[in-house]
């Protein structure tokens, strides 16, 4: 069956969906904050290796020049991996939560708890001054965006009310 295309004005089916409360978007920022200061803690890491091979001698003074080196790329890799993953859950967490989906929030604030657990597993490896500056900042970065998404004028935001 043959239906017209609108004519004049019609711009299609309204959602009812509530604004964007400013909660929310706040939390978006600090998500987006945290991608930036992910992808920073990538080049920076990657500027200063020297420190940390000092820092691994330091913290294993028995280990060979080899172990030392393969400490060292291991600790390098799995820091550009983790950081690129991060940067990326970061900016999905970020529009998937301004387009109100309720699982977001949830997958955003367990996400921000296993970021809590890195955070203090930080604290328990050799690593650099700025590293650990960079996890503590992440770890802000988080638990701002956690705060505002569970944040009563957010809650209204993520009711489910039909297909978004």
């Amino acid at each position: 069956m043959y239906q017209p295309y609108p004519k004049g004005g019609g711009q299609g089916p309204v959602e009812d969906r509530p604004p964007v409360p400013q909660s929310v978007l706040n939390a978006v920022k600090f998500m987006y904050a945290g991608a930036a200061v992910s992808l920073i803690e990538i080049i920076i890491s990657l500027t200063t290796i020297g420190g940390l091979k000092s820092a691994i001698e330091k913290a294993y003074p028995k280990y060979t020049p080899a172990q030392v080196h393969t400490t060292e790329l291991a600790s390098i890799t799995g820091l550009v991996i983790s950081g690129l993953i991060g940067v990326g859950l970061w900016i999905l967490m970020a529009r998937l939560n301004l387009s109100g989906r309720s699982w977001a929030r949830i997958v955003a604030s367990v996400l921000f708890g296993i970021n809590t657990l890195q955070l203090a597993a930080t604290f328990t490896r050799p690593g650099t001054v700025l590293g650990t500056a960079f996890a503590v900042v992440l770890w802000v970065a988080g638990l701002g965006a956690t705060v505002f998404l569970w944040r009563r004028e957010s809650s209204g935001f993520f009711q489910p009310s039909g297909p978004r």
